[in-house]
């Protein structure tokens, strides 16, 4: 384990599923009152009310969940059931204290979800497709535990979405897997903000499985 406090270059810079495990299992304890405090993190917050506007609802799946930070806003607004998903055994554990979720589900998500198919009227993630982290290969995952009609609310750093060729994907999933896309733009950190990340946008995919 590092010496070094984890912080968002640090995060940015995540190559492995295993630099992800390693790194938010030291950041877990820390994570709420550290960094989403200190950087005023809104993320979770656009994309939990996203979803609720576009007409979201329960079973939904938390995708990324984290320590819970989107699932709470969710629950806050009268979703559920919610079940958390994670690479970070440390992060869901964090997660499952809050009373929020019904169940965690530890995965790689390049491993696949060890859900059953169909299992969800709605999926949500925030903060998980970013610098380092997932791109669009593992969109696929997510549709299959999806039912038909299911809303998803999917924030995507905006310079990754553009990297990793989110659109092109999106795009192609039109063409039968997915309708009514929109891209709603966002800044992922709040007016309190001061780090060098503290402009950074994202995009928040909203689309129902076909």
């Amino acid at each position: 384990m590092s010496t070094k406090t984890p912080d968002l270059d640090t995060a940015y810079r995540l190559q492995s599923p295993e630099d992800n495990r390693q790194l938010y299992a030291e950041w877990a304890g820390d994570y709420d009152d550290g960094f989403a405090a200190r950087e005023d993190y809104q993320l979770p917050a656009h994309t939990a009310r996203a979803f609720v506007a576009a007409g979201g609802q329960g079973p939904v799946l938390d995708v990324g969940a984290g320590t819970g930070l989107c699932g709470a806003i969710l629950a806050g607004l009268g979703v559920g059931p919610i079940d958390a998903a994670d690479i970070s055994a440390e992060m869901l554990d964090r997660a499952m204290r809050k009373d929020i979720y019904r169940d965690a589900i530890e995965t790689d998500l390049n491993q696949g979800i060890p859900a059953p198919r169909d299992s969800y009227s709605g999926i949500v993630s925030s903060g998980t497709f970013t610098h380092g982290h997932l791109g669009p290969e593992v969109l696929p995952a997510l549709l299959r535990v999806a039912r038909h009609g299911a809303q998803f609310a999917i924030s995507i750093n905006a310079k990754h979405f553009e990297e990793k060729g989110f659109d092109l994907a999106l795009r192609r999933m039109e063409q039968g897997q997915i309708e009514n896309l929109k891209l709603p733009r966002v800044r992922i950190y709040g007016d309190l903000a001061a780090g060098p990340h503290k402009d950074d946008m994202a995009f928040i995919a909203l689309f129902e499985k076909s």
